[in-house]
C-alpha cells in the first residue's frame, strides 16, 4: 500500500498533473483534449499522463479510433483511507489539548482566591 501511495503522491506533486486529474474528474477526454489549454506539446501531456497511468490513476482505452483516458476513482479511496487515519489522529491529540487547556482555564490560579489580596503583610 504505502508503495502505491508514494507513486500517487508523487505523480500528483506535479501541477499540471493535478490539473489533468482534475480535468478527468469530469469526464474521459483523449490526449489531443487534455493538451489543449497547455502551452507544452501533446508529447510532454502523454508523458505526464504515463505517469498517472503508472500510479493507477489514469487508464487509456480504445474506443473505435479515439483513445480516451478515463480517470480510476477507487485510487482515491486508497489515499482517502490514508489520510482519514491520520486526521483522526490529529482531531484526538486536539482533543486532549482542548481539555487540558480547559482543566487550566477552570483551575484557580495560586495567587487568586478568597484569602489572598494581593496587598503585602
Amino acid at each position: 500500500m504505502t508503495d502505491r501511495l508514494t507513486a500517487v503522491f508523487a505523480a500528483l506533486a506535479d501541477p499540471v498533473r493535478r490539473d489533468i486529474v482534475a480535468r478527468l474528474a469530469g469526464g474521459d477526454a483523449t490526449v489531443n483534449e487534455l493538451a489543449k489549454p497547455y502551452q507544452i506539446s501533446v508529447q510532454a501531456v502523454s508523458k505526464h499522463l504515463k505517469v498517472l497511468e503508472t500510479a493507477g490513476l489514469v487508464s487509456r482505452r480504445r474506443d473505435a479510433q479515439r483513445r480516451p483516458c478515463h480517470l480510476e476513482a477507487e485510487v482515491f479511496d486508497l489515499m482517502t483511507k490514508w489520510i482519514e487515519r491520520y486526521r483522526r489522529a490529529a482531531e484526538e491529540r486536539h482533543s486532549r489539548l482542548d481539555a487540558v487547556l480547559a482543566c487550566m482555564h477552570t483551575e484557580p490560579s495560586p495567587n487568586t482566591g478568597p484569602d489572598h489580596t494581593g496587598a503585602a503583610s
